[in-house]
């Protein structure tokens, strides 16, 4: 699996660490000083490429996927901030016959999480006398807030059943890779689910893991599909 990293930061030289154990090999890295103005985006640049990775920041993310749909290149976005434009990039992908998988969080864990936030809103449902939260911290140079992941969470509480408010906040700090938290409080008791980040190598081991997996297909799919299947 022939790899071009479309950003080339703390997470691009991660993805390409642990890029041999998935049988895979970066052949092209991209980021802010060899490819402004989108320059290196071309079919003969491209033309080893099986897969790419995208890790920039929100106000370049849209552009760079649709330049990757004209090319023809499968591709996993992890970039975080962009998915009010959702649609819109689904929309072009499957117009171009593309292949997308997109997160805004690829640890394994993290999707675990979800599954978990899921099934629980589904059952405090009928317990309105609980206030529901969620809180994410991240470190300061993050842009985003609350985070792509945090809003995640909170729709899988919807996609269960949830109808009640939810109380949403975000800390910025430090050098806080990333923590996120959904909680029920009554009078009574108060229920916590709580998934913390030790740092970056789950979410690169869960970008190769949908490069793998996209390889041959067409669609728009989150990373949770992938996953779970």
């Amino acid at each position: 699996m022939k790899l071009a990293l479309v950003g080339y930061g703390k997470m691009g030289r991660m993805i390409e660490s642990l890029a041999p154990e998935f049988g895979a090999e970066v052949v092209l890295r991209l980021d802010e000083f060899n490819n402004a103005g989108s320059v290196m985006m071309t079919p003969g640049h491209f033309a080893a490429v099986d897969v790419a990775i995208e890790f920039t920041t929100p106000h370049t993310a849209v552009a760079n996927i649709h330049k990757l749909a004209d090319l023809g290149i499968p591709t996993v976005v992890g970039t975080t901030g962009w998915l009010d434009q959702l649609d819109t990039v689904t929309a072009y992908v499957q117009q171009k016959n593309g292949a997308l998988v997109w997160s805004p969080n690829f640890s394994i864990g993290v999707n675990l999480f979800f599954a978990a936030v899921k099934q629980l809103a589904s059952r405090m449902q009928d317990y309105p006398e609980y206030g529901a939260w969620a809180w994410e911290i991240h470190h300061a140079a993050k842009k985003d807030a609350p985070s792509g992941t945090l809003k995640m969470a909170v729709e899988q509480m919807r996609r269960g059943g949830y109808t009640h408010p939810v109380d949403e906040s975000a800390s910025r700090a430090g050098a806080v890779p990333g923590t996120h938290e959904i909680g029920f409080d009554s009078p009574a008791d108060t229920i916590t689910l709580r998934h913390t980040a030790r740092g970056r190598e789950g979410f690169a081991r869960g970008a190769l893991k949908a490069a793998q997996w996209i390889q041959g297909k067409s669609g728009v799919y989150e990373f949770g599909e992938v996953f779970f299947g």
